[in-house]
């Protein structure tokens, strides 16, 4: 068996840079042991698998994996995908749907090539102390400021931390036994705990916020140049709490400069009447695509 893939940029405004991502085409022969192996080999942070170029009803069922585990939604796979069906399977359609375990995610294609996804309502869930957040970042309590430190999921939980400066955030360094110490009180979770921080300081001057993601995977704590899941769950945070006083934003979000994969995430958010309005865009860069042999 040969298949189809590509490797994409997302969150990119130029090659090289956001978040890397394979997509696999035409995937529905692959057994779930087999997609995990792939996306094991690939070793990006998510690889995605198109099941078929035939929509159900009215979208694409698609499948996402990071190295070691099968997700039910993610935000720059669903951006990079999209990207590829727009390109390769619908490319006069601007509006197209992904069907994930969570449920349907529609993606728009703006003039200008950039891409939004709508996320699903958000979930205000637990909190954390400020000692707690302070000991697992590796930062100091005055660092944060003084709004809950809560994990809140569109499909994938995180902590959001807000942080009072560009150097608090770059100060940021996990402590693995104490992350550890939250992840063994989380084990109701399939998801282990992640912590998105972010500052009102950005490095470009026409930015609005910077931000960093936190994570472990393979035993191993990682940091994520783009996540647009997360940003999702940053821009509910930052509606709910009016943290920017106001609730209708556009904004232009950096991540992954720290780790030389500057990324920058487009938000739209609005909140009336305890109804959320969640939309996270930004641009894709094409930088390859070839054949997977694959033995049947």
């Amino acid at each position: 068996m040969t298949l189809k893939y590509f490797i994409v940029d997302v969150f990119a405004e130029e090659k090289y840079q956001g978040n890397q991502l394979a997509v696999f085409m035409d995937t529905a022969k692959l057994t779930t042991e087999e997609m995990q192996s792939i996306a094991l080999e690939t070793n990006f942070a998510e690889t995605t698998f198109i099941e078929s170029s035939e929509k159900v009803k009215g979208g694409y069922n698609v499948r996402i994996f990071t190295p070691d585990t099968e997700v039910p939604f993610a935000g720059h796979p669903t951006l990079g995908t999209a990207f590829i069906l727009s390109n390769y399977i619908e490319p006069k359609n601007n509006h197209l749907l992904m069907n994930y375990k969570v449920g349907q995610i529609p993606v728009t294609i703006a003039e200008d090539n950039t891409l939004f996804m709508t996320q699903v309502q958000p979930e205000f869930l637990g909190t954390i102390s400020k000692t707690e957040t302070s000991g697992i970042l590796g930062i100091e309590n005055h660092d944060i400021m003084d709004f809950p430190i809560q994990q809140v999921s569109t499909g994938l939980p995180f902590y959001i931390v807000p942080l009072k400066s560009l150097a608090s955030l770059r100060k940021v360094a996990v402590n693995t036994p104490k992350y550890r110490a939250l992840m063994n009180r989380s084990t109701e979770q399939e998801i282990t705990p992640a912590f998105l921080s972010f500052c009102k300081e950005p490095y470009g001057e026409d930015h609005d916020l910077c931000c960093r993601m936190h994570y472990m995977e393979n035993n191993q704590i990682v940091e994520d140049s783009a996540t647009g899941s997360a940003n999702g769950c940053l821009l509910s945070y930052l509606l709910k709490y009016s943290i920017l006083e106001s609730k209708q934003l556009e904004l232009k979000v950096e991540q992954g400069y720290e780790i030389n994969r500057p990324s920058l995430i487009y938000h739209k958010g609005e909140l009336s009447e305890e109804n959320y309005s969640i939309k996270i865009g930004g641009k894709v860069q094409l930088i390859s695509e070839g054949s997977w042999y694959h033995e049947d």
